[in-house]
């Protein structure tokens, strides 16, 4: 007996984080208005007050992520030819 998981839109959490945010019903209300738990609207409520400044962020936020990113690849690589380049210094040193 296996219970399913249950899945909401974003569009829903949305809608539920933003009446928590309100601050016109309790979380008690909205959980049962809703059927959620409380402590899921809480979550949802504390993840859109995280988030919500990312709206306006625009393209700044955006270019650090993708900055962020081509960091972690060019350290990769950097890595990959440090190996590379210490392993043919070997194996030329037994020559």
């Amino acid at each position: 007996m296996s219970k399913k998981r249950r899945r909401f839109s974003a569009e829903f959490k949305t809608r539920v984080a933003l009446e928590a945010l309100s601050g016109e019903h309790t979380l008690s209300e909205l959980a049962s208005k809703y059927g959620v738990h409380a402590n899921q609207i809480s979550k949802w409520k504390k993840q859109a007050k995280e988030q919500i400044a990312d709206g306006f962020a625009g393209k700044t936020k955006k270019t650090q992520q993708s900055d962020e990113v081509l960091i972690k690849e060019l350290h990769a690589k950097i890595g990959q030819l440090t190996v590379e380049k210490d392993f043919l210094q070997q194996a030329f040193a037994k020559i």
